[in-house]
């Protein structure tokens, strides 16, 4: 009878234990991975009224700032307090602050806004500045820390309103939306909006789901 050949012995070393990167403890000093986001994202359909859960973070998302903004006003009459982003913080610091010190300070002064309003369990709508999935993971990562839903809604405009330099990445959040891959980035749903389904949203609220009677 031929006895077995004997087995193999492999050392695995702290850092590489565990099948997912996130089960690996870190070594001394090494910075700690960033918190796991993904959720299963809803690609949803236009309609006349969108209702969030109170608490909520929304990313308005669009390559032109003025039908962004317009969009934020008209939706949005009753919850304005909760519309945030850089060009209304680059407005109010205009002239009060040396010109060098606006961005940094509209960046800082936005993520305190923001932060405060989750830490009191309230809505934050944020105006998108860019179409760069950075931007969209900062403030995706700040409402995940207080669990809090998050939605996306990307305004269409004409073809000639869209830069050059935001086609590219236009391009691709589209392709990420409408394929329901938003929910890699950490958004629960996601909404596409263009031409005259723009219109038809007449009102975003921030209200808990109605009670079945």
């Amino acid at each position: 009878m031929t006895n077995p050949p004997p087995t193999r012995s492999v050392k695995f070393s702290d850092d590489e234990r565990g099948g997912w990167s996130s089960d690996r403890p870190r070594r001394d000093g090494a910075p700690s991975r960033p918190a796991d986001v993904t959720v299963r994202c809803h690609v949803l359909s236009p309609t006349d009224r969108m209702r969030y859960t109170p608490g909520s973070l929304v990313m308005i998302l669009s390559p032109a700032a003025a039908e962004r903004d317009r969009f934020a006003r008209r939706t949005l009459l009753e919850d304005q307090a909760a519309v945030l982003g850089l060009d209304k913080v680059r407005g109010l610091l205009a002239g009060r602050v040396p010109e060098e010190q606006v961005e940094e300070r509209a960046v800082q002064l936005l993520d305190a806004a923001a932060h405060k309003r989750f830490e009191a369990g309230e809505s934050v709508v944020i105006a998108a500045d860019t179409l760069e999935w950075e931007e969209r993971d900062h403030w995706v990562r700040m409402a995940a820390q207080f669990r809090r839903p998050r939605h996306a809604i990307l305004i269409e405009v004409a073809r000639d309103q869209v830069s050059d330099d935001d086609r590219p990445a236009l391009n691709e959040l589209r392709r990420r939306l409408d394929s329901g891959e938003l929910g890699d980035e950490g958004f629960h749903t996601a909404l596409r909006l263009s031409g005259p389904t723009i219109g038809e949203l007449k009102r975003i609220v921030f209200r808990p789901p109605p009670r079945d009677e």
